[in-house]
């Protein structure tokens, strides 16, 4: 019942601020949001997922709604080996009682730790979502007071499939022990793959969705104000708006098939591997708008996000011989995170970068 609760709850939290956020503020005629009403809005919500951290802090350390109780696993002997592997962690930090498992907090100031890496990790991979957004909105010429709407609902449904892929990775690691290191091989993978792509030549059109969609329903080649589906000349059919939106959808989906796991490289709680994800998601819309005119200053924090999958994919191959503790984890890619962003910001652009840059602006 307690687990109902604290479920329910957190629902409920997160309906509220939708309803806030995405409902009441986005009332009233169309009009492209502002880079400060963004960074305003990214101000409360990175405030929302500190004060969580909080929450986490004592509710697991007391052990409110049953929260940081677990049930011994059944292979018990096993996790008792692993508990006499080597630990990189700093000397303060206690040790992770073996009977919590691999991956589950055994207090309230890992569970914090844990929290937090995530939604840290979460975060830092959603800005790689954000310039793939910029792209597809650009692509089909999206005009700015219409992008909160595709945003809007691609939240909504970024939300709820990341809750059913979250709740299927959950009971995957507790039914497959071994599947850890299958996540832990598509982090590594996928670092490698980002690495070498170029995502700046992304053309929407090609896309084997788009072109399913387009078999099935005419679309029209205008836009028709906000509107998703209209009826233009007595023929009904979907606008560009309402493609863009598949493709961010498309997307994220995407994108969730390799972030999930990352955050499963944190830790194995359900609770708090959905709520690091939730708050990092509720985020992704403000954060857009307030870096929509930056996104080409962080041309180098793509080799942080590197950095951080081949990271947490590497912990996850290596846990059995190797405990890497949760503040350790979340300095190593607090450090990469501001690696990227600060030779963003301190290494010239070269002549070749500017040209680029320059080229891409649109006219």
């Amino acid at each position: 019942m307690s687990t109902i609760l604290i479920w329910g709850g957190f629902v409920v939290l997160v309906l509220i601020i939708l309803a806030f956020d995405l409902g009441a503020f986005s009332r009233g005629p169309s009009k492209a949001i502002s880079a400060r009403q963004a960074l305003f809005r990214t101000g409360v919500y990175v405030c929302l997922s500190i004060t969580f951290t909080v929450f986490v802090y004592y509710a697991y350390d007391n052990h409110w709604f049953e929260l940081g109780v677990y049930a011994e696993p059944d292979d018990a002997e096993e996790h008792d080996d692993h508990a006499e592997r080597p630990r990189l962690a700093y000397w303060f930090e206690p040790k992770l009682k073996s009977e919590a498992g691999h991956g589950l907090p055994s207090n309230g100031q890992e569970a914090a730790t844990m929290y937090f890496t995530g939604y840290l990790v979460e975060q830092s991979l959603s800005m790689d979502n954000i310039f793939v957004i910029a792209l597809i909105l650009g692509f089909f010429k999206v005009p700015a007071a219409y992008q909160h709407r595709v945003l809007y609902w691609g939240i909504l449904g970024a939300l709820i499939m990341r809750g059913v892929m979250i709740a299927l990775g959950a009971q995957l690691i507790h039914s497959f022990d071994w599947i850890i290191y299958v996540f832990g091989a598509l982090l590594v993978y996928t670092a490698w793959k980002m690495l070498s792509s170029d995502e700046d030549h992304l053309d929407p059109e090609d896309s084997r969705t788009v072109k399913l969609l387009r078999k099935f329903i005419h679309v029209h080649p205008s836009f028709e104000g906000e509107q998703f589906f209209a009826t233009i000349d007595g023929v009904w059919g979907a606008t560009p708006l309402f493609l863009s939106l598949v493709i961010v959808e498309t997307t994220d989906l995407i994108f969730a098939v390799d972030s999930i796991p990352a955050v499963f490289g944190i830790t194995h709680d359900p609770f708090l591997v959905f709520t690091s994800n939730v708050f990092a998601i509720l985020g992704l819309r403000s954060l857009y708008f307030a870096l929509a005119d930056l996104l080409d200053k962080f041309r180098y924090l793509k080799y942080s996000l590197v950095a951080i999958l081949a990271f947490v994919g590497i912990k996850m191959l290596a846990h059995a011989v190797l405990e890497i503790s949760p503040l350790v984890s979340l300095t190593g890619i607090g450090i990469f995170l501001a690696l990227g962003i600060g030779a963003s910001w301190w290494i010239p652009e070269t002549e070749t970068e500017a040209a680029v840059a320059t080229a891409d602006e649109p006219t």
